[in-house]
């Protein structure tokens, strides 16, 4: 039985416990948050503090915090020579407090709390500075996903910055289509079988294959047109700026 303990209860670990609460081989002993959280059934007998000098003991402590609150928040823990991991895509693991043993189990997801998703296909991106933690964090993270790997800090920065263009600059996309769609009172659950037949592409298709549009295909007319239309200077920008960028990659000049 592993012990967890979660330090901080923000839309990652929130997620982490609802997946690894459902296993027979988690005993989740604690959560430890600034703000009281009111637990419902079943989980209203998981013990809970708002104090950091009565955190309890365990196998692994799972920070998830903001990232730059991280380094403060694990030196100022009591405790030493234990294993205590972060959550971030972004942050290293050496920004860890070296007093206790380090280690980074990072969900490759996003997450909101108004949402519970399946873990078994998400990308567990472990960690840690001895083998025996590493293995201990294999174990934890096969138990609720099937995909977990083993990434240095150096790697997973990468990693964190392609999942931001994927993930956060499409959603920013998602919103200005929506405003567009909101000035002509238009829903925009019209463009969500679009964006779901465009995610599902890239499953069979590399993103090169998937792409297309006025601006690979060269659409001078369209392309003008859409500037046209575009009243929102920013948005125009970063049309000109997609457009010209796709013009580069597939070798069609405006």
């Amino acid at each position: 039985m592993i012990k967890v303990i979660f330090l901080g209860f923000g839309n990652v670990n929130s997620s982490l416990f609802n997946a690894l609460y459902k296993t027979d081989k988690i005993t989740v002993k604690q959560i430890y948050s600034r703000n009281y959280i009111k637990f419902i059934s079943p989980f209203e007998h998981i013990p809970f503090t708002d104090d950091i000098s009565k955190i309890e003991d365990a196998d692994i402590y799972i920070i998830g915090i903001p990232d730059d609150a991280i380094s403060s928040f694990s030196e100022s823990l009591s405790f030493q020579n234990r294993l205590v991991v972060h959550t971030s895509g972004g942050a290293a693991m050496n920004v860890l407090s070296s007093k206790n043993r380090r280690g980074v189990f990072y969900p490759l997801q996003t997450f909101s709390k108004q949402r519970k998703v399946d873990f078994k296909n998400i990308p567990i991106c472990i960690e840690a500075e001895n083998s025996k933690d590493l293995e201990l964090l294999q174990n934890l993270g096969k138990l609720i996903s099937g995909n977990v790997v083993e990434i240095s800090s150096e790697k997973r920065a990468k990693l964190h910055l392609a999942a931001v263009f994927v993930n956060n600059f499409v959603n920013h996309l998602y919103e200005i289509g929506s405003d567009i769609l909101k000035g002509e009172n238009l829903p925009f659950e019209l463009l969500q079988p679009l964006i779901a037949e465009t995610a599902s592409k890239i499953e069979s298709l590399s993103p090169e294959e998937a792409q297309t549009g006025p601006a690979k295909r060269n659409d001078k007319k369209t392309i003008e047109k859409h500037l046209h239309l575009l009243a929102n200077s920013t948005h125009k920008k970063l049309y000109e700026l997609f457009t010209e960028q796709l013009n580069q990659k597939y070798g069609k000049e405006l």
